[in-house]
């Protein structure tokens, strides 16, 4: 599972907040693994952490809120923050040779009688996405597998690429979208204590 947690627009406070709020989640569940932080101008603040866990997080994805005294503003009247958990969608794995299913048949067309009776032909799927590829260019059964395998691995790599593009708009769509109330979690003070 990845999360993402976020001040939004917030001020320095909620910049705080977010670190403290990952600080006490990794103290909570030992597996968590930072993926990336993006640093506040403010120093031990940031702006957004994105970090993976095998936990199941899905009941803190929400408004968390801190509910203390600014430690920046000593006159500030406001004294609650707020911060964004989201939860990202994960990427696609990328092909692993028990995801392939291979297949022979034969090629016809030019090219003589071996291209007519050897399955010279190659079909190679790929199992998780359904992605079909076919070559029949090559002679040999070996010359048109390596040159199926060139395909889908292309394919596949778009593929890729495109699911880290849609993984990294999802989180940056989260990064904006803060709801101030009904929060799922309230801590206290600046010991970060958890209501």
């Amino acid at each position: 599972m990845i999360i993402q947690i976020s001040s939004g627009q917030g001020p320095a406070e909620c910049e705080l907040c977010v670190t403290k709020l990952y600080d006490s989640l990794k103290k909570e569940y030992a597996d968590i693994e930072m993926i990336q932080q993006h640093t506040a101008k403010t120093k031990g603040c940031n702006t957004s952490i994105m970090f993976k866990t095998e936990n199941d997080l899905s009941g803190i994805e929400g408004t968390v809120q801190w509910i203390c005294k600014s430690p920046f503003r000593p006159n500030h009247k406001r004294k609650n923050w707020f911060v964004d958990v989201s939860i990202i969608p994960e990427r696609e794995e990328i092909c692993k040779d028990q995801n392939i299913r291979f297949e022979r048949f034969h090629s016809g067309g030019n090219g003589g009688q071996n291209v007519n009776k050897v399955e010279t032909g190659v079909r190679l799927i790929h199992i998780p996405t359904g992605i079909t590829v076919t070559s029949t260019a090559e002679r040999t059964q070996q010359l048109n597998r390596k040159d199926a395998l060139e395909k889908l691995n292309a394919i596949l790599a778009a593929k890729e690429k495109e699911n880290q593009a849609k993984q990294t708009n999802n989180a940056w769509r989260e990064h904006t979208k803060i709801v101030r109330g009904n929060p799922v979690r309230v801590y206290k003070g600046m010991g970060f204590t958890h209501t």
